[in-house]
């Protein structure tokens, strides 16, 4: 395999406007749960990046990268496909705040393998420009989708969740278009 870096460049600026449009709506959707399931899913993160470390010489390559980073992002629609069928209840708070911490677990894996396979200092400061204009300009939508759509917190989250899975769908298409399977 190899990296296309101007279609990652696309999927690392959707990838990071994804996390600027999700942070508020995360606060509202947590609401349900009880101060120890923060606890609980603290220690197995914590566990869960430890056995990832364990196994790095394995997983630093590029192949394992694609097929890791895959799955977290089908992680991620999944979450939001659960919470467009079933908002608002105790158990899907459960399950995407679950969801989450297993695509953080990846979170530290997913940089240094990044880092390896993007290998240039020039194109790395691309893909951390891409990363912050993408955190940015989800933050700023996010505030502006807030103040313009109409309703009640939990009517604005619910509302926002489509917007989320167009980005999602495109994160996963410009990801998927990244990689070039070496013959």
């Amino acid at each position: 395999m190899r990296l296309r870096l101007r279609p990652y460049l696309r999927y690392k600026l959707l990838n990071s406007l994804f996390t600027g449009l999700s942070v508020g709506s995360i606060f509202v959707i947590y609401q349900p749960l009880q101060p120890s399931i923060y606890s609980v899913g603290g220690i197995l993160l914590a566990l869960g990046m430890l056995i990832i470390a364990k196994f790095y010489d394995l997983l630093l390559n590029i192949r394992r990268y694609f097929q890791i980073a895959l799955l977290v992002e089908l992680v991620m629609l999944a979450l939001v496909g659960i919470f467009l069928l079933h908002p608002y209840t105790y158990m899907t708070a459960l399950l995407i705040y679950a969801g989450y911490q297993l695509t953080f677990m990846f979170g530290a894996y997913l940089v240094r393998a990044e880092t390896l396979i993007v290998r240039k200092a020039s194109a790395l400061a691309k893909v951390d420009i891409a990363k912050q204009i993408g955190y940015l300009a989800g933050m700023v939508i996010g505030f502006l989708f807030y103040q313009i759509v109409d309703g009640d917190k939990q009517t604005q989250v619910y509302r926002l969740h489509y917007l989320l899975l167009g980005v999602e769908i495109a994160i996963i298409w410009f990801f998927i278009h990244s990689f070039e399977r070496r013959r």
